[in-house]
């Protein structure tokens, strides 16, 4: 079976979702950030894999559900530390980050079915800005993603021509929206409004923050 990754931070203030600031202060952003990795594990935790790894830039909280394993994340830029995380798997792996609180089990599903790696060698999870929120490999192998210029536009094109252009068979997942800007934040809140991240966003907009 797959072993599911999530790559994360520790929701500190000041260290996490800065984009989101303003109109959120540095405290808002951490308690929508940490909205966001509680809902994303929540989903993570009922997942059908064979393990279920955090990989984590800081220290785990009580956000953390039971069933997870929590690895340091290494130092470097973000394609170094997503390398990082591959090479910790032997066998079928899927990564998400935190960004995508409204990802819910049938957006995992098809990367995560009994035939899931039958004549497919990738799976791609698109983001609305241009980048990915979920890659799967069915051999990781690092080399795969060092390099690919993160956090651009033109992410998400360049990591999936890496992996078609190694001759990877690859499969797409759906389209999702990562939450980096405060109108991100809304979009996601209404798509998911029994999240935890829709619920803390709530509280904020109560004080007049939006």
């Amino acid at each position: 079976m797959t072993t599911l990754l999530v790559i994360a931070k520790e929701p500190v203030p000041g260290r996490v979702k800065t984009r989101l600031t303003p109109p959120y202060s540095p405290l808002e952003a951490a308690r929508l950030a940490e909205a966001a990795l509680a809902d994303s594990l929540a989903t993570v935790a009922a997942a059908p894999v064979r393990r279920r790894v955090l990989v984590l830039e800081g220290e785990p909280g009580s956000w953390l559900p039971p069933g997870i394993e929590v690895v340091a994340q290494c130092s470097g830029t973000l394609d170094e530390r997503l390398a990082a995380a591959f090479a910790l798997c032997s066998g079928p792996a899927l990564l998400i980050g935190m960004d995508t609180p409204q990802v819910a089990p049938a957006d995992l599903a098809p990367a995560l079915a009994s035939d899931a790696w039958r004549g497919c060698d990738a799976w791609f999870g698109p983001a609305a800005d241009g980048g990915f929120w979920a890659l799967g490999l069915a051999e990781p192998d690092p080399q795969l993603l060092r390099g690919v210029p993160m956090s651009v536009p033109e992410t998400g094109d360049v990591q999936r021509r890496r992996l078609t252009d190694a001759g990877l068979a690859v499969r797409d997942l759906r389209v999702l929206r990562d939450v980096d800007t405060a109108a991100d934040a809304r979009l996601v809140a209404a798509q998911a409004p029994h999240s935890r991240f829709a619920a803390a966003h709530a509280a904020l907009a109560r004080q007049g923050i939006r």
